[in-house]
């Protein structure tokens, strides 16, 4: 059975939107979500660090979830980015086979 992943990345708030369009170009997510602004405290070379930040939630397929990590790192502008995959244990079928459609998967893949 085909396995499904909710994706967290934080990005600059500026630069949510192009890693999110870049996401769907590449196809490796369905959906990219944008909550624009996020406030991140967080620590960072012995800091607190404070910012503004985009948080995108990305819904993609576990055949996709290597090169959508291996690839937002390639283009993402941070050092260390936050790219955190929550596994989904159910969904809706019609959703997720939308899914599978939309980063062009086919049923019998695993």
């Amino acid at each position: 059975m085909q396995k499904y992943y909710v994706v967290l990345i934080t990005t600059p708030a500026d630069k949510g939107k192009d890693i999110a369009e870049y996401i769907i170009k590449e196809k490796l997510g369905a959906c990219v979500n944008i909550v624009s602004e996020v406030s991140s405290i967080y620590w960072w070379k012995g800091n607190i660090e404070r910012d503004k930040e985009s948080l995108l939630v990305i819904k993609t397929s576990g055949n996709k979830l290597r090169d959508l990590i291996d690839k937002v790192k390639s283009v993402h502008p941070y050092t260390v980015p936050e790219i955190i995959a929550l596994p989904i244990e159910v969904g809706n079928e019609d959703y997720l086979r939308w899914i599978d459609e939309s980063l062009e998967i086919s049923q019998g893949s695993s």
